[in-house]
């Protein structure tokens, strides 16, 4: 096992120190072709590409100098320094690189951001004036540009409308960042206009901006205005209301905890406003799968604004999106303690991590505990529980969680098809076919179009023998709203099968199995039209496949062997 480690190892090493020969100069380079220092290089990369940070870090600061001759040694040493927030180092090492004149778009950053945090606006405007690299990118530019703006602002004492002027000068394609900073600007020098520019930003109809309800009610309650606040809170929450920054803001008005939350934003302090703008960005990044440089942005993020814990939100969010669950686990343990709605979020999250693991039982007893723990659970808090209830085969307990939801809407509320769903699936697997019926017909009536929902229960009763015919009606409905679905594909298949129209069922079969290769029940069911198709051979031969899957049920490898031997048992 050693050797073979060893061994990849020596093969990375050789792939990475061709790319690093093409990408360095060639003179004084010697010693880092050998031995640890080549290792260590590598090692670096490797672990920052697997998002492992630490070790990142721990390889990379070994390795002193190297930046004088590869660029992407720096890039990725500064990475791996703020993703650790480490960002002291990572200011030191940035100074290094400008003293040098190696300095890049996020070396400057971080000096930047270090200016600014010391409140030292005159060398924050001095550095801008001394950055000779204008190879931006787009966002890189429009990033510039904001911070220098605001530098402005706070160097030059400028009033309001000579920063306007200079905001006005961004590009005009970036009109909902634009938007968002004419808010903080007006909250900056508290004009007239401000709580006009943050109900125009919040009801934009065209793009979700409600996370700035949080900034504009955090805004009144400075201004000593709880009610008003709580108002538009209560209000948003009715268009948004699993938003979690602004659940938890509500919630701590409600328990009058005023200044709970009061001093983790301020739009008078500029570091707090450009830590805004790099979560934005870190959030842009997210949505495009570029976790790192996302995380990067909201390490900064957290150091000029250590007391937003939103911010690390995301942070878990994209932990969770490359499968770190650990270290995810670690933010949302961190979470648990700023309120119950973050405290339940966490509690959700860390459930399902590990219901994955099998941990089921404890995770299960956890998240109870924790839901007994919330003052007055919404909707929303309780369909969730129930929902993992039932993903967990607690299906009894489900039902319980899922009437309490049902209890407290009405049939128009967007829980409701999904509530009646989860307690039809529950019933049915409980063995109470009557009331699962009654729920998935109420849902469907509710909401007809749910493509699931109609394959659950026509498939349901293709399996009971009763309503083929209108079952099949149903699932070529289902169809054609999720015409790529295997599930979907393979039921439809299965009822033209039942009604024995083998062509057009070997059709949709052939296909479920291509859609879902590794299905055991999607190619039994294959294996039974090709069987009585006359396909006698291909059909045995997926009927030995599907003995060679995992996680077969013993029942259906006894059923296999009966119908390799005989073929299946025909549907009366």
């Amino acid at each position: 096992m050693n050797k073979f480690f060893k061994l990849k190892k020596l093969i990375l090493q050789t792939l990475f120190l061709y790319i690093f020969l093409l990408t360095s100069s060639s003179m004084g380079l010697e010693k880092y072709y050998r031995g640890d220092s080549v290792s260590n290089y590598f090692s670096g990369i490797i672990s920052l590409q697997d998002y492992n940070y630490r070790d990142s870090y721990n390889f990379f600061k070994n390795l002193e100098n190297l930046e004088d001759n590869h660029l992407r040694y720096s890039k990725s040493y500064i990475e791996s320094l703020v993703n650790n927030s480490k960002i002291n180092e990572a200011f030191q090492y940035s100074k290094k690189l400008k003293k040098k004149k190696l300095n890049f778009f996020h070396s400057d950053i971080v000096m930047i951001s270090k200016f600014i945090k010391n409140n030292n606006f005159n060398k924050a405007d001095k550095y801008f004036a001394s950055i000779e690299n204008n190879n931006f990118t787009p966002l890189q530019e429009l990033i510039n540009q904001l911070i220098f703006s605001w530098i402005q602002v706070e160097k030059s004492k400028l009033n309001y409308y000579e920063a306007q002027k200079i905001f006005q000068l961004i590009s005009p394609k970036y009109k909902n960042i634009k938007k968002i900073n004419n808010v903080f600007l007006n909250c900056y020098f508290d004009t007239l206009n401000v709580e006009t520019t943050f109900q125009n930003l919040t009801n934009d109809k065209k793009t979700d901006f409600s996370r700035y309800t949080f900034f504009y009610a955090n805004y009144l309650l400075k201004k000593n205005l709880p009610k008003k606040a709580n108002l538009i809170l209560t209000s948003k929450l009715r268009e948004v209301p699993r938003n979690l920054l602004l659940n938890q803001l509500s919630s701590d008005l409600k328990l009058k905890k005023q200044n709970y939350l009061q001093n983790h934003f301020d739009c008078k302090n500029i570091s707090n406003i450009i830590a805004e703008l790099f979560y934005i960005t870190a959030n842009a990044f997210s949505t495009q799968n570029l976790y790192s440089i996302s995380n990067f942005y909201i390490n900064m993020a957290k150091y000029l604004n250590q007391n937003f814990f939103s911010y690390n939100t995301l942070l878990a969010e994209n932990f969770m999106r490359i499968e770190d669950y650990q270290k995810a686990k670690k933010i949302y343990l961190l979470l648990k303690k700023f309120g119950e709605n973050y405290s339940w979020h966490s509690s959700k999250q860390i459930a399902l991590l590990s219901a994955e693991k099998l941990e089921i039982e404890e995770a299960t007893k956890t998240l109870e505990k924790s839901y007994k723990n919330l003052n007055s659970p919404n909707v929303y808090q309780t369909y969730d529980f129930a929902q993992f209830l039932k993903n967990n085969q607690s299906f009894e307990k489900s039902i319980i969680y899922y009437s309490k939801v049902l209890e407290n809407i009405s049939q128009t509320h967007e829980l409701y098809p999904k509530a009646k769903d989860g307690r039809g699936i529950s019933y049915e697997q409980i063995g109470d076919w009557t009331k699962a019926e009654k729920d998935f017909l109420d849902s469907l009536e509710a909401e007809p179009n749910q493509a699931y929902v109609i394959n659950y229960l026509a498939y349901s009763w293709i399996e009971k023998g009763t309503n083929i015919e209108q079952s099949l009606k149903m699932l070529e409905q289902a169809n054609q709203l999720r015409s790529n679905d295997g599930y979907i594909t393979d039921s439809l298949g299965w009822a033209l099968y039942k009604l024995k129209k083998y062509k057009r069922a070997k059709e949709f079969l052939k296909k479920a199995v291509q859609l879902m290769p590794s299905d055991p029940i999607v190619n039994d069911h294959f294996a039974d039209i090709l069987w009585m198709n006359g396909e006698k051979l291909q059909a045995r031969y997926y009927w030995k496949y599907v003995l060679n899957l995992e996680e077969v049920e013993d029942d259906l490898k006894d059923e296999i062997l009966k119908k390799i031997l005989n073929g299946p048992v025909l549907f009366n």
